[in-house]
């Protein structure tokens, strides 16, 4: 399958390496299953190897690298500076898009648990929690989706009131979301860049403080946001 590649890469503060895989869209069963990579975040050294302390290094049958499961396809991550957690985004069908703190062992419960609908008869797919043994998003889009792509946590002093909001840009969404957080709780959403009518791949902070951005068209540009 050539959908739902759903990668991207962050190094954690301990020099170790978060790769996001998505379920393929077909396979999206695999995604509950431990014997594979699909749907699934795995934590690797830089050379490679399989750290010691992955969580289910120990579990007979199940891949090492595997960090967490779930994921449906995840297309922006970044490392929460506050926590130094990882925390992604991922795509949910028809509604369904997601924030998530992903956590050590932890399974995000795609496709039995998800807030997303079946595309075009708007049927439910899974349940849509709280479930024992799941974790919920800190964030979900529905009916509609944004369609999530990259984010950048912002740690510059460069604009007024927004030092610490979470930045995602949407595809489907065209904008730029900042999400101003307490804690892990998203207490308010705010859309930019809207008058641009351009979907946005991915935000950055530069070496500079600003946030860069990139639209995604066959005349894409990269913009700088002036405070």
């Amino acid at each position: 399958s050539q959908l739902h590649c759903g990668s991207r890469l962050v190094f954690a503060r301990d020099g170790r390496l978060f790769v996001a895989l998505g379920d393929r869209f077909s396979r999206k069963d695999d995604a509950q299953k431990l014997d594979n990579h699909i749907g699934k975040v795995v934590r690797i050294e830089p050379d490679g190897q399989v750290p010691a302390d992955n969580p289910f290094v120990s579990t007979p049958g199940a891949r090492p690298e595997i960090w967490s499961l779930g994921h449906r396809n995840m297309q922006g991550a970044a490392l929460n500076p506050a926590s130094g957690e990882l925390w992604a985004t991922e795509h949910g069908p028809q509604g369904g898009d997601e924030l998530n703190r992903v956590l050590s062992g932890r399974n995000y419960g795609w496709p039995l648990l998800t807030f997303g609908r079946n595309y075009g008869t708007g049927t439910r797919i899974g349940e849509e929690g709280p479930k024992s043994g799941f974790e919920q998003p800190l964030k979900v889009w529905m009916p509609v989706s944004v369609a999530p792509s990259g984010m950048a946590f912002l740690t510059s002093d460069r604009y007024s009131g927004w030092k610490g909001s979470l930045f995602m840009g949407t595809l489907r969404g065209e904008s730029l979301l900042r999400l101003e957080l307490d804690g892990n709780r998203v207490v308010k959403e705010e859309a930019l860049l809207r008058a641009a009518n351009s979907r946005i791949r991915d935000v950055r902070q530069g070496p500079d403080g600003y946030l860069y951005v990139l639209t995604d068209s066959a005349d894409g540009q990269l913009l700088r946001l002036q405070p």
